[in-house]
């Protein structure tokens, strides 16, 4: 059966989602982990050299301006990632759920080149990071500052990294049982959030430092 939006939506309220065995491989399976990553959006840690790359200024960060560009990075083969998870099947669909408005990307730009960048799916309050890439240092890592820093503004109150990596425990993702995930997997999904609004001006360095770090919404 050909995966549809409407499967995928539903399975993730229901704390599933679709992986590929491998990039060639037109089927899917259905994980739901027994332990789930996620990374607490007010326990986020910025690490020392990641705050000096974001006062260098060295990237522009644009949202949902090349959606389809950075789900097909992120599917690459990498130097530590031989294969990937990423079907077309994945890629069809994500690229749906980016036409409704569901869907979102972060990328990190360098002189009008995509340089790095991650891509999620958004329900409630609740945000599904599936996956990353980068072409250049720290791309990747500034890209998920901003991200934390919108969903902050946005009134989010899950940010799901689906399995606990070293590389994201190094910003304070952790990881949680399946039913503690799905009971603020719950919560979220009751909670209405903004991925875009009319958010106060500021660097990602001060909103992710600031103690008033959600807005209301009304």
């Amino acid at each position: 059966m050909p995966l549809t939006a409407e499967m995928v939506l539903h399975a993730y309220r229901l704390g599933a989602f679709p992986m590929a065995r491998h990039r060639q491989d037109r089927r899917v399976v259905w994980v739901e982990p027994e332990l789930r990553g996620i990374l607490p959006l007010q326990g986020f840690h910025l690490p020392r050299s990641l705050k000096k790359t974001l006062k260098k200024g060295l990237f522009s960060i644009r949202y949902d301006s090349a959606f389809a560009q950075v789900i097909e990075s992120c599917a690459e083969k990498q130097p530590d990632r031989p294969d990937s998870w990423i079907n077309e099947e994945i890629i069809r669909v994500f690229n749906e759920l980016h036409c409704l408005g569901l869907a979102h990307s972060v990328e990190a730009w360098q002189d009008d080149c995509l340089v790095g960048g991650l891509y999620g799916l958004s329900l409630g309050s609740a945000f599904f990071g599936e996956s990353m890439f980068s072409r250049v240092t720290d791309a990747s890592k500034v890209a998920l500052a901003h991200l934390v820093a919108r969903l902050r503004l946005g009134g989010y109150t899950l940010l799901d990294t689906q399995f606990l990596t070293g590389h994201l425990a190094n910003f304070g993702a952790v990881q949680i049982p399946r039913l503690d995930y799905l009971a603020l997997l719950d919560l979220a999904l009751k909670k209405p959030a903004r991925f875009y609004g009319n958010f106060p001006d500021g660097d990602v360095l001060a909103l992710l430092s600031s103690s008033q770090s959600t807005t209301q919404i009304s």
